[in-house]
């Protein structure tokens, strides 16, 4: 009998930031049960892919063991089939060839706004968190579905955060700490939205000044190059 090849080191971490992703997101509850699920990209044996959480799959019993291989052809490797929604994360990775992981969560604030049928527009300087002037809302499509795929990459092409009609919310990143970054603080405007719009009608930010603190988040956080 064969003995099974050990991950080498770098997809060993590769995997453990998917499986720390998710329980962070379970610790601070943007996440819940089986709900939601994270993906980084990965090529296995020269095949461009995404190593992605399995189905079924929960935070406090998930080891990186457990995460399947999907490729870019649509083959699957692992112990567990791959999480439903798969292809929106395959989707991600072909329309932003940049992005390095993506998140999808059913995040309670965010969630809330799809079922109303609200993306987020620039009511808060910190909408630029996701690369524009809002957070785009993806029409409803089953999950799982191709069509569902679709309108992510399409949102995605310019942003890095949607918000899912009557569903959930997706966050990516050239890492995954960036990916999670993006999670967390659009779910905190989802809220903050929320609120704003139970007290009356939240004034917008033209176009002009939010061009303006997107500029300057592209530095941000950024190490000082060394002359």
């Amino acid at each position: 009998m064969t003995a099974r090849r050990r991950p080498a080191a770098d997809e060993a971490a590769a995997r453990a930031s998917v499986v720390d992703a998710m329980r962070r997101l379970d610790a601070i509850g943007l996440n819940r049960g089986s709900t939601g699920n994270a993906s980084v990209r990965w090529a296995h044996g020269g095949r461009p892919g995404m190593l992605v959480t399995p189905t079924g799959s929960d935070a406090v019993s998930l080891r990186p063991q457990d995460l399947c291989w999907v490729g870019d052809d649509g083959a699957f490797e692992g112990p567990w089939a791959p999480s439903s929604e798969w292809r929106l994360h395959q989707a991600a990775y072909a329309a932003r060839p940049e992005l390095a992981a993506v998140l999808h969560t059913h995040a309670e604030h965010a969630t809330a706004l799809g079922c109303i049928g609200r993306g987020l527009p620039a009511f808060h300087y910190m909408v630029a968190v996701a690369g524009g002037d809002d957070v785009p809302l993806v029409p409803y499509a089953g999950f799982g579905s191709v069509a569902l795929a679709q309108g992510v990459a399409q949102a995605l092409r310019s942003r890095l955060a949607c918000l899912l009609a009557q569903h959930g919310l997706v966050s990516a990143g050239r890492t995954m700490a960036q990916a999670l970054a993006v999670m967390i603080e659009v779910e905190s405007l989802a809220r903050t939205y929320l609120l704003a719009l139970s007290a009356g009608t939240p004034s917008i930010l033209d176009a002009g000044e939010m061009a303006r603190v997107v500029e300057k988040f592209t530095g941000y956080g950024r190490k000082r190059q060394a002359r």
